[in-house]
């Protein structure tokens, strides 16, 4: 015999009771995934302490930048 319980004034079965349980420990996650699916690509700001530094930092980012595409281009990717 199936032991019963009262749910909102109804006599519900337990194996009523397990399958919604885990029917619902399996489906919410399923159906509600967290996390945001952007992605950030700016760039952090740069504390420079003159006009000098700063174009001279902006200036290496850029030739490390056109380094990296032709080495992926060229396929002399840095691992």
């Amino acid at each position: 015999m199936v032991a019963m319980y009262t749910v909102m004034g109804r006599q519900v079965g337990s194996h009523v009771l397990s399958m919604a349980t885990l029917g619902a420990v399996f489906a919410i996650p399923f159906l509600l995934p967290g996390g945001s699916k952007n992605k950030d690509t700016s760039t952090p700001s740069i504390n420079a302490s003159s006009k000098d530094e700063e174009k001279f930092i902006q200036d290496f980012l850029k030739q490390i930048e056109q380094e990296e595409k032709g080495n992926k281009i060229s396929g002399k990717e840095a691992h």
